[in-house]
C-alpha cells in the first residue's frame, strides 16, 4: 500500500512554466487519456442531468402522472443502481483494462438514456434508469485511474480537476437540449438526444492505450476487493467512502431538485421560472461549477487534498441554507454560480486522493468503492429532499443538504494528506 509513502516535492517545468505546464508535460498517450475521460464524464453528465432538466415536465406529464415523491425515487433508485455499477466496474477495469471498461460505460448510459423516451409508466422508466445507472456508475473510475496513470505526478490534481470540470460542461449542455428539443419534440425528444454519446466509443477503441503502469501490474493481484480492508488502510478507506457519501448526499439533494425548484410554482415551493428561464439560470450554475472543479485542482496541487477539500465544503455547508431560502430570481441568479463553485468543486480532489492511496491493481477497484459506496447514501437525498420540500419547502430541504457538507469535513479527521505522490 502507498499510504506510507511522503509527498513529493512540487515543482513546475521550467521550459513550460504557467498554468498549461500540466497540459505540455504530459505525452501524447496521457493527452488522449485525458480526453477520453473528460468526454466519457461529459457525456456521462449530458445523460444522467437529463432527467433533472425534464423533471418538472414529468412531474406535469398526463401520462405518468409522477408525484414529487416519486419522482424523487426515481432519481433514487438510478444512484443505487450506479453505486452497483461503479464498484463492478472498479473491478472490472482493473482486471481486462481501463479502456474496454470505459467503452462498456459509455455504450450502456448512452442506450438507456435514449429508452427512457420510450417509457409510458413510471415503472418502465424506473428499469431504463436503473440500466442507465449501471453504466453511468461505471465511467469515473474507470477514467480517474486511466489519467491518474499517465500524468506526471506534480500535474495529477490539475489534469483530474479538468477532467472532473467535464461534468459541468455536460450539465450545461442538458439544459441547452431541455431549452431546444423541449419547445419541439417534448420531454420524450429530449432523452432520445441522449443517445448520441454511444458514437464516442469508436474513437476510444482507436485512440486510447492501456497505462503501462496496468499493463505491468501482476495479473494475479488485479482487482482484489479484500485489499480495500487491510488493516493499515481499513480505516482511510472506510473514511473515504464515508466523507464521499455525505457530499454525494449533498451534491444529489441539491442538484437533482435545483431544476425543478426553479422551474415549479409558487404553489408546489418552487420560483416559477419558465423552462427556458430555468436552463439559463442552470447554465450559469455549471459555468460557477467548472471553476471550482478546475480552481480545486490547481490549489490542491499546491497547498495539498485535505486543506483544500475542508474549504470548499465547509464554505458549501454556509451557501446552500441561504439559497433555499431565497425567493428572488435575480438573487438566485447571483449566487447559483458560487453555490455550484463551492458545493462541488471538491469532487477533483477525489480521484487524486484515491490515486495516491492505492496500488495499481486495485487502484480503480479503490476509485470504484470510494466514490459509489458514497452513491448508495446519496440514494436517498432525491427522496428526501423532495418528501422536505413537500411539507416544509426546499430551504429546510437544502439546509438538511448544508449539514451533510459539515460531517463530509469531519470526516477529514481521519484521511491523510496525500499531495502528488508518485504511483506504485
Amino acid at each position: 500500500m502507498t499510504i506510507g509513502h511522503s509527498p513529493q516535492p512540487l515543482a513546475l517545468s521550467p521550459d513550460k512554466p504557467g498554468l498549461l505546464s500540466w497540459w505540455h508535460e504530459a505525452d501524447a498517450r496521457a493527452r488522449r487519456a485525458f480526453v477520453a475521460a473528460s468526454l466519457g464524464w461529459m457525456l456521462d453528465s449530458f445523460d444522467v442531468m437529463l432527467y433533472a432538466m425534464v423533471l418538472a415536465a414529468l412531474i406535469e406529464d398526463p401520462v405518468l402522472r409522477l408525484s414529487l415523491g416519486t419522482a424523487g425515487i426515481l432519481n433514487s433508485v438510478t444512484l443505487l443502481s450506479a453505486a452497483a455499477g461503479g464498484i463492478a466496474f472498479g473491478v472490472i477495469a482493473d482486471r481486462v483494462g481501463r479502456k474496454r471498461a470505459l467503452m462498456a460505460a459509455v455504450l450502456i448510459f448512452s442506450i438507456f438514456t435514449a429508452a427512457c423516451g420510450f417509457a409510458q409508466t413510471a415503472l418502465q422508466l424506473a428499469v431504463f434508469r436503473v440500466l442507465l445507472g449501471l453504466g453511468m456508475g461505471g465511467e469515473w473510475a474507470t477514467g480517474a485511474a486511466l489519467v491518474s496513470e499517465t500524468f506526471p505526478a506534480r500535474h495529477r490534481g490539475k489534469a483530474l480537476a479538468f477532467v472532473q470540470s467535464a461534468w459541468a460542461i455536460g450539465y450545461g449542455l442538458a439544459a441547452l437540449v431541455n431549452m431546444i428539443a423541449m419547445p419541439l419534440w417534448g420531454w420524450r425528444g429530449v432523452f432520445f438526444v441522449g443517445v448520441l454519446p454511444a458514437l464516442f466509443t469508436l474513437w476510444i477503441r482507436r485512440g486510447v492505450e492501456e497505462p503501462v503502469l496496468w499493463k505491468a501490474a501482476a495479473p494475479a493481484q488485479r482487482g482484489r476487493f479484500g485489499m480495500l480492508f487491510e488493516p493499515r488502510i481499513r480505516t482511510v478507506t472506510i473514511a473515504i467512502a464515508l466523507m464521499n457519501s455525505f457530499c454525494l448526499f449533498a451534491w444529489w439533494g441539491l442538484n437533482g431538485w435545483v431544476p425543478a425548484y426553479l422551474r415549479l410554482g409558487p404553489a408546489q415551493g418552487g420560483i416559477g421560472l419558465s423552462s427556458a428561464t430555468m436552463s439559463w439560470f442552470v447554465i450559469a450554475m455549471q459555468v460557477g461549477m467548472w471553476f471550482g472543479y478546475v480552481s480545486f485542482g490547481f490549489i490542491a496541487d499546491a497547498i495539498g487534498r485535505k486543506r483544500t477539500y475542508v474549504l470548499y465544503v465547509l464554505t458549501a455547508a454556509l451557501l446552500l441554507p441561504i439559497y433555499g431560502f431565497l425567493r428572488a430570481p435575480t438573487a438566485l441568479l447571483l449566487l447559483g454560480p458560487f453555490v455550484a463553485f463551492f458545493g462541488t468543486g471538491y469532487f477533483s480532489g477525489l480521484g487524486a486522493l484515491v490515486a495516491e492511496l492505492y496500488p495499481t491493481t486495485i487502484r480503480a477497484t479503490a476509485a470504484g468503492f470510494c466514490y459509489n459506496f458514497g452513491r448508495i447514501a446519496s440514494a436517498a437525498a432525491p427522496y428526501t429532499v423532495g418528501s422536505v420540500a413537500a411539507t416544509s419547502g426546499f430551504g429546510v430541504a437544502f439546509t438538511i443538504t448544508g449539514a451533510a457538507f459539515l460531517l463530509a469535513a469531519l470526516m477529514w479527521i481521519w484521511i491523510p494528506e496525500t499531495g502528488n505522490r508518485e504511483l506504485t
